[in-house]
């Protein structure tokens, strides 16, 4: 965050001057929880704090999307500490600043009660079946990752074919479109349709980010003809 309480957003590698629309979600997402006021009234220099989060998209694995946060956070990096906040510090500040932290399984156990060669992967909270992997920490910030699911276990997701807006008809089913509608309510007392247009692309991406990544599919184009799907279809919604 800037002075000015403008939030900057990255990947690992760069700063976004334009969000990627994998990334979209997850951006809006942040910019609509992340209680601003309290994140100044805690502390005295904003940009001396990096936080640090997953922003599920549909890689191969069905995780049930209605519930999955578009971002979970999972840490945060204090500048002038240069070291990460102890993971029990970052769950309160993401939960004071409206954010959910990812799962955390089990704490504080010992070092020689610890086997990774034995350790068992546990349920995900996010879909019936185990968690795709498992961060190990430990009291310095040093990390490690138990990975239970490869690329190669995933689904096989098969590219979406056909012309842009017989893609966008095919994806807008009625459910993601009333629950872009409803978000967009609750956001705004009369939502536009650039804004539920904006939602629902933005969620066809996150949840069929696999299908339409293998489909090489240009996404301005898929975004194009979301609109005019989404306006056909919310029209019809309208006269019903």
């Amino acid at each position: 965050m800037a002075p000015s309480g403008r939030l900057f957003f990255g990947d690992r590698d760069r700063v976004f001057d334009d969000v990627p629309p994998p990334y979209e979600c997850a951006v809006r997402h942040v910019r609509e929880r992340f209680d601003r006021d309290a994140f100044h009234d805690a502390v005295g220099d904003p940009e001396a704090y990096v936080f640090f989060g997953v922003a599920p998209c549909n890689v191969g694995l069905d995780y049930d999307w209605e519930r999955l946060p578009p971002v979970l956070g999972w840490a945060i990096w204090n500048e002038p500490n240069e070291r990460l906040l102890p993971i029990d510090k970052a769950e309160r500040v993401f939960e004071r600043l409206g954010l959910t932290s990812v799962n955390t399984f089990q704490k504080e156990l010992n070092v020689r009660d610890f086997h990774p060669d034995r350790f068992d992967i546990p349920d995900s909270a996010w879909y019936d079946g185990p968690a795709a992997g498992v961060v190990i920490e430990n009291r310095r910030g040093g990390r490690a990752r138990i990975q239970e699911l490869s690329g190669d276990g995933m689904d096989d997701h098969e590219p979406i074919r056909g012309e842009p807006n017989e893609i966008a008809d095919d994806l807008i089913t009625d459910t993601r479109l009333h629950r872009a509608i409803e978000a967009a309510e609750a956001s705004r007392k009369s939502p536009t349709t650039a804004d539920v247009h904006a939602r629902v692309f933005e969620t066809v991406v996150r949840e069929e980010y696999a299908r339409l990544d293998r489909s090489r599919v240009d996404w301005e184009t898929l975004r194009s003809a979301v609109g005019s799907v989404v306006a056909e279809k919310r029209s019809t919604l309208t006269e019903d």
